[in-house]
């Protein structure tokens, strides 16, 4: 295998996209626009005499095509309830997962919108409705392949990842390692002290940019980060500001995700816990996809002394926040 056939989506050319497309039955009008994505590759294609659809391209190898069913099983499932996902298409046999030269693709209906405004209480009383609809879905049953977030998956599995990797600079390897290490056990703490705790199927990436908003109130695009975890998962990305923001913002959230479904507040003090894992899933996200050459493009500042510096600062005073959670029980 060649060097360039190696890279994920080197052959993912614009004949093999439209031929994808029109292995489906559509006609393509030749234009197509990519979106922005890095985890897959996402584009809107242009359709003969119909509106343009958009078409995802899976990373080889991330999902396997059971983790993928269920994700679009689950986007109908709320889509079929008018929670206002948008539900990848399906053909005539009803089929949604569709291989073209050994790239896993869906497609969707293109849906516009605008940005959330976080600073809007009444946007965020609406998305605590949505997210509440949303959870009144995911609780009745659980996913079979989609994984769960807890401190293995996003904590150690992702330290692991990074001690491989050999990004972190030499010099603040060990501090680097040692002050994580000591964060996951605090982390641990925190999911001990939340019983019983209970896990259900979430959108799992809520945050702004994930949120589209029409007259008609938010939608979500993508649930392509959905997996099993804690309700607050859902919530805490769209809070912003000091301690007493957050607070406003989050009784608002609450108050119109109480319409829907129950919360249990032992939850709140899963929140650091839950940032503390995603800054690591997230330096660890970036290792792992640092051979992909559209990565050291869009993120030039990974690989650098500064970035592991501030990371480590961050990690620090993440233990000093849980060191204040834990104190409370």
């Amino acid at each position: 295998m060649s060097h360039e056939a190696s890279i994920p989506y080197a052959l993912l050319t614009p004949d093999v996209i439209l031929d994808a497309i029109e292995s489906r039955g559509f006609v393509c009008s030749g234009s197509f626009l990519a979106l922005n994505s890095y985890e897959n590759r996402v584009y809107q294609i242009g359709l003969e005499e119909a509106e343009p659809m958009i078409a995802k391209f899976y990373r080889p190898a991330r999902w396997t095509e059971a983790t993928i069913l269920e994700e679009h099983q689950f986007a109908h499932e709320l889509a079929a309830l008018e929670i206002p996902v948008v539900a990848p298409w399906r053909d005539q046999s009803g089929q949604s997962l569709f291989m073209h030269h050994d790239f896993r693709f869906a497609l969707f209906k293109r849906q516009g919108g605008r940005a959330l405004e976080l600073d809007s209480l009444e946007h965020l009383a609406w998305m605590g409705r949505f997210i509440g609809r949303l959870h009144a879905v995911g609780a009745v049953k659980d996913f079979q392949h989609r994984p769960t977030l807890n401190v293995d998956t996003y904590g150690h599995k992702a330290l692991a990842l990074l001690k491989a990797s050999e990004l972190i600079p030499a010099h603040l390897r060990a501090g680097y390692f040692a002050t994580a290490n000591a964060l996951l056990k605090k982390i641990q703490q925190c999911f001990a002290q939340v019983t019983p705790l209970q896990v259900i199927r979430l959108h799992g990436d809520t945050h702004a940019g994930n949120v589209l908003w029409r007259d008609t109130g938010p939608h979500m695009v993508d649930l392509d980060d959905c997996l099993m975890g804690p309700a607050i998962q859902d919530m805490w990305m769209l809070l912003s500001g000091d301690d007493e923001q957050m607070t406003i913002q989050l009784n608002a959230i609450l108050k119109g995700y109480r319409e829907f479904h129950d919360f249990n507040r032992c939850e709140l003090n899963l929140i650091e816990a839950l940032r503390s894992l995603r800054m690591l899933h997230y330096s660890a996200w970036l290792a792992k996809r640092w051979d992909d050459p559209a990565f050291p493009l869009s993120f030039p500042w990974f690989n650098t002394t500064v970035y592991w510096q501030e990371q480590w600062v961050n990690l620090q005073e993440q233990c000093v926040l849980l060191d204040q959670v834990l104190s409370q029980y």
